[in-house]
């Protein structure tokens, strides 16, 4: 990578890491380094603003600002006194400091973070003569610090709110699918904006929501704002023209049609509301309706499915009750389709009774799950007819 342009790092859902690589290169990023959790690149700050504002794998693109060994505490403490703060924010603004570490052989994290806020701090103190105020609740500026076991890396977080936090919901929804590995699913899943897609059981919308995203090229971000714009390297007309290209880029309508359902009517209206908001609401068909009943909407389409699982059932009985009725209707119903089921209970495909053609890991925030991949084809051909399992 290129050393004389800024360093960043996109991190993403683990499972994601390919999928947020390709997508980067999409967006113009030449050489990537990817890693678990995430991918580096070097990249001028126009690219930096336009991940943030077009990405839909990443959760949050963070700039790193300095690396360096350390052995005790105080080499920490000089690390972070070493860094030009001051060159990249005030002291008029608040910060928090946020330390995670692999393997590292110090006692407290807790403690580390404290002098890393006090090596800031007191570095403003002798710069400016002024030192920033700690909010731990909505900073202006986030430090990130990374701690393997002998070497720190610093880095100023230019997202802010999570990129998955998209800003069209209307209010908080329980155990919901985060926007970006709902993204990442459409990927892995081969989705594209030509091909017929339903999610029988969409809950508060967030996957039908991401392919209308997608399909009609709306930038993921373009309804909030990003931390970077508090950073004194910020050039707001660079950034107002960004914005007004991405605006540029959008079609006027979906190619193909995305339908969605749920069972639950509070929670159609909810979707309902959230697809108003980010202006896609005549791109999906969203109905009220118990999975059991839907037919196929055309010969040939995708499903991608986050059904309930794990922790998301009051009981086992429910489980072993609903998966192979749901097997039953995707043979009976769904000849000639793909479908894609995320769950976390290795027992699903044979509850379903179908044989996966693709078993991919992801993580649903702490929880480790699997994409199967299912393809539906007629009565007895049906496993002769299914490719080998890829994993």
């Amino acid at each position: 990578m290129d050393s004389t342009k800024p360093r960043f790092f996109a991190s993403c859902p683990r499972g994601l890491e390919r999928v947020l690589e390709e997508e980067l290169h999409q967006l113009g990023v030449p050489a990537t380094t990817k890693t678990e959790g995430g991918v580096g690149f070097s990249a001028p700050w126009s690219t930096m603003s336009w991940v943030n504002l077009k990405s839909h794998i990443a959760s949050r693109v963070l700039w790193e600002v300095g690396q360096r060994g350390y052995k005790t505490e105080q080499d920490i403490y000089q690390a972070a006194y070493a860094l030009a703060w001051p060159d990249w924010f005030t002291p008029v603004q608040t910060i928090k400091v946020k330390v995670s570490a692999r393997r590292c052989p110090l006692p407290s994290l807790d403690f580390l973070t404290l002098r890393i806020k006090d090596a800031i701090c007191d570095k403003f103190v002798t710069a400016r003569h002024k030192r920033p105020s700690v909010d731990t609740q909505r900073p202006s500026i986030k430090v990130d610090a990374f701690l393997d076991q002998s070497t720190i890396t610093f880095y100023l977080d230019t997202s802010g709110e999570p990129l998955f936090k998209r800003g069209h919901r209307t209010g908080p929804i329980e155990a919901p699918l985060r926007e970006n590995l709902a993204a990442g699913m459409l990927r892995l899943a081969g989705w594209t904006p030509t091909d017929i897609l339903l999610d029988p059981m969409c809950g508060s919308g967030t996957i039908p929501l991401e392919a209308a995203l997608m399909a009609r090229q709306i930038a993921p971000g373009a309804s909030r704002s990003f931390s970077f714009e508090q950073l004194l390297v910020y050039d707001a007309t660079r950034w107002d023209q960004q914005r007004e290209a991405a605006r540029a880029k959008q079609v006027a309508q979906v190619p193909a049609a995305i339908y969605a359902s749920d069972r639950d009517p509070a929670m159609v209206k909810i979707t309902q509301r959230t697809f108003q908001s980010a202006g896609v609401v005549n791109d999906i068909r969203l109905k009220q309706s118990n999975i059991l009943e839907l037919e196929a909407p055309s010969e040939q389409g995708v499903m991608v499915i986050n059904p309930p699982y794990g922790v998301r059932l009051s009981n086992a009985d429910e489980l072993e009750s609903f998966y192979p009725k749901l097997g039953h209707w995707l043979k009976q119903r769904f000849a000639g389709w793909r479908a894609y089921v995320l769950t976390g209970d290795a027992r699903v495909p044979k509850l379903i009774g179908l044989t996966p053609s693709k078993r991919i890991p992801l993580f649903n925030g702490a929880l480790e799950c699997r994409l199967y991949e299912f393809v539906i084809v007629q009565g007895g051909a049906r496993r002769r007819l299914v490719p080998p399992v890829q994993t």
